[in-house]
């Protein structure tokens, strides 16, 4: 049973960890694995729930207007080319989650399996400081980081890590991938929800540890949003490589020792 300690704990880690690049559900994973609690990951879905709550309030304007062009049936314009590329981009996600979950879903439970993930996550951060630019988000530059979003149903492997990564390295612009990369996850999350809810109504957690889980990680996530976003901007996004290798690389002294 979760205590409502543990749910405290956990709306923290998640909304302090969601927006950075360094993997909410690897942290949640590792919280859990430390308190002996196994949760399933419909738990861990809920709280991605409650912080892409804060993306969707967020970017409210950007969201209303790519809701206008596709009623308009207008691709052609700034986010009529924007909702094209959030579902360009959502369909390889859906296609790996969908194959790959249950292999996915092992990993959760295994230090091994996040070390090496909070390593390779760390390395990709790294590499994305290398290859900066000003080129415009295209359609194929969205299905390759839907691709990256994909693999980061992987504990451990941050899903904004991956994504703004990723359109770096592709030479997009900085400001305009980090927010495609805030935009792609809300299909990503609502569709994992649906998917995985029904593993709650057995899992032995109260509606109100959820509930409380849930708020801590809304208002903590809003912090942690605007926290990238200004990091993105300084360009400071790959020190938190650093920290992600790290991690990843005491963790495996730990599981040594």
């Amino acid at each position: 049973m979760v205590e409502l300690i543990h749910a405290l704990i956990l709306g923290l880690i998640q909304g302090l960890t969601e927006w950075l690049p360094v993997s909410s559900s690897g942290h949640l994973a590792m919280a859990q694995l430390f308190f002996g609690l196994k949760l399933p990951v419909a738990f861990d879905v809920m709280l991605h729930l409650s912080t892409v709550l804060v993306v969707v309030l967020f970017f409210r304007r950007d969201i209303i207007k790519m809701l206008r062009s596709v009623a308009r049936l207008d691709f052609s314009s700034e986010h009529g080319r924007l909702a094209v590329c959030v579902i360009i981009g959502s369909i390889p996600t859906a296609v790996i989650g969908f194959f790959f979950h249950d292999l996915f879903k092992s990993f959760f439970y295994s230090f091994s399996s996040l070390a090496l993930a909070f390593i390779f996550t760390g390395v990709i951060l790294f590499v994305s400081n290398k290859n900066l630019g000003k080129k415009a988000l295209g359609f194929r530059d969205s299905f390759i980081i839907g691709i990256a979003q994909g693999v980061a149903i992987i504990p451990g492997v941050s899903r904004s890590g991956m994504t703004i990564s990723v359109g770096m390295m592709k030479g997009l612009d900085r400001k305009s991938v980090a927010r495609f990369s805030f935009l792609l996850s809300i299909p990503a999350v609502l569709g994992a929800a649906v998917f995985e809810s029904g593993d709650l109504a057995f899992s032995g957690i109260s509606l109100s540890s959820l509930i409380v889980a849930m708020i801590v990680s809304f208002f903590v996530g809003w912090f942690s949003l605007k926290l990238l976003l200004r990091v993105i901007m300084v360009k400071k996004f790959h020190m938190f490589a650093y920290y992600c290798l790290a991690l990843g690389l005491s963790l495996l002294v730990f599981i040594g020792s």
